[in-house]
């Protein structure tokens, strides 16, 4: 099997193959490195990682331990958000230049004792904010990856790891998934330990992760969570409610005619399509995302709201709109939130709902490399802190990858796996 295959496929397939001793792991690492080499200078994935030889070097001196680990040595991408013993971690700000962290975040530790090894540090926008960094789109170089995990989302798309850790806040992940065509996942609030993740605003601050395939995300979430991977049915029927983008603020005619071709699939394969009528209560979920998360910001960035002179003006603004609101806003977003999320939960016609589908992002990747791409699909579910997972769908006449999310209820992640599982085999067919 060629390297130019190798590289592309997915975790649980490669490590199938290992297992079955038709490639060896390292065949698999050099094929990743082939691809790092040839395509990195176009791509700008990484921020700070190993050369081939100092990878191989390593991972000679453990290889005993990598034959007999789950993950088989194979690279890990961390986004520069999250703490790392062997690379600084500097939240793609100059304020943050050469900032060692003492160890490693604790999801970093768990799949390194599972034999994952840390390759380097992925580019983030800065703070997981707005201000792009030095990626581009692996499927068109004049197009953003998104943000804010824009490195660890291009180098699972660019086939230079199989996977890779983010973080989302609003959108950073589901968005650079759907824009670079990967699997992208978010779990429920504290579904995941935080510990050495850098925080932005902690009432929406989420681990996320990426790979080709939702089985790979499986894999990786019973890894974290130290728990054996649980057999989930699916629900006969599957109820699905359908949330049109315009529900939630603009959206391109590709996007949602993408999103009613998913939907009809699902229904062909037994779903049962609900759609959603939402009388402007999920826009209203959109801004108490964005007031929660300026009140939070400028309080948990209070270091670096000081040295205003090295941000970016749109962070500038945050720390304006945040440092100028008072409490009783904040705390009132909160409160429209928990009685929207229930709403949603106990309408009547709601009853049952397993899933619900939406855009994962409002169009393909815009052009041009000074914009990450708006957030207002991926708010109003990170502020009532449900799990979501993306899948790559279809392409924009662009040739751009359409990603469309499947969103679960709070703490169903196992279940909204299994049914993002069960789509995208029954797309791929």
């Amino acid at each position: 099997m060629s390297s130019r295959v190798l590289n592309k496929l997915g975790l649980c397939e490669t490590l199938a193959l290992i297992s079955q001793r038709e490639v060896t792991a390292l065949e698999v690492i050099n094929a990743y490195f082939d691809q790092i080499e040839a395509r990195e200078a176009a791509v700008g994935a990484w921020q700070e990682r190993l050369t081939r030889e100092q990878y191989l070097q390593q991972y000679h001196e453990q290889e005993n331990f990598y034959r007999a680990s789950l993950l088989q040595g194979l690279p890990l991408a961390i986004k520069d958000t999250i703490d790392t013993q062997q690379f600084v971690t500097e939240m793609g700000s100059a304020i943050h230049k050469g900032r060692q962290p003492a160890d490693n975040a604790s999801c970093i530790e768990a799949l390194v004792a599972a034999g994952a090894k840390v390759l380097g540090k992925t580019v983030t926008t800065e703070f997981a904010y707005f201000k792009p960094g030095k990626t581009a789109n692996p499927v068109n170089l004049q197009h953003t990856p998104g943000g804010s995990s824009s490195g660890s989302a291009a180098a699972v798309a660019d086939g230079m790891v199989s996977m890779a850790l983010g973080s989302q806040t609003a959108a950073s992940v589901i968005r650079p998934a759907a824009y670079c065509g990967v699997v992208g996942y978010v779990g429920s609030k504290d579904e995941y330990s935080l510990r050495g993740i850098q925080p932005l605003a902690q009432s929406l601050d989420s681990l996320g992760v990426f790979g080709r395939k939702v089985e790979d995300i499986e894999l990786l979430r019973s890894i974290l969570l130290q728990q054996a991977k649980p057999a989930a049915d699916l629900p006969q029927p599957l109820k699905v409610l359908v949330c049109k983008g315009s529900e939630v603020g603009d959206c391109d005619v590709q996007m949602e005619q993408a999103l009613t071709q998913f939907a009809e699939q699902l229904q062909q394969g037994g779903a049962e399509l609900i759609t959603l009528d939402a009388c402007d209560l999920i826009r209203q979920l959109v801004m108490a995302h964005e007031t929660i998360m300026a009140w939070e910001v400028c309080r948990n960035l209070y270091f670096e709201a000081q040295h205003v002179e090295q941000v970016s003006e749109p962070l500038h603004e945050l720390f304006i709109r945040g440092q100028q609101m008072q409490r009783s806003e904040y705390l009132a977003a909160h409160d429209k939130v928990a009685k929207i999320n229930h709403w949603l939960w106990s309408h009547p016609k709601h009853q049952g709902v397993d899933v619900i589908l939406a855009p994962a992002a409002p169009s393909a990747a815009p052009a041009g490399l000074n914009t990450t791409g708006k957030p207002h699909m991926s708010r109003p579910w990170q502020v009532m802190g449900l799990p979501v997972v993306t899948v790559p769908h279809t392409a924009a006449d662009s040739g751009l990858p359409l990603g469309i999310q499947l969103i679960g209820r709070s703490r169903a992640d196992d279940q909204l796996l299994a049914i993002a599982n069960w789509a995208q085999t029954l797309l791929n067919r």
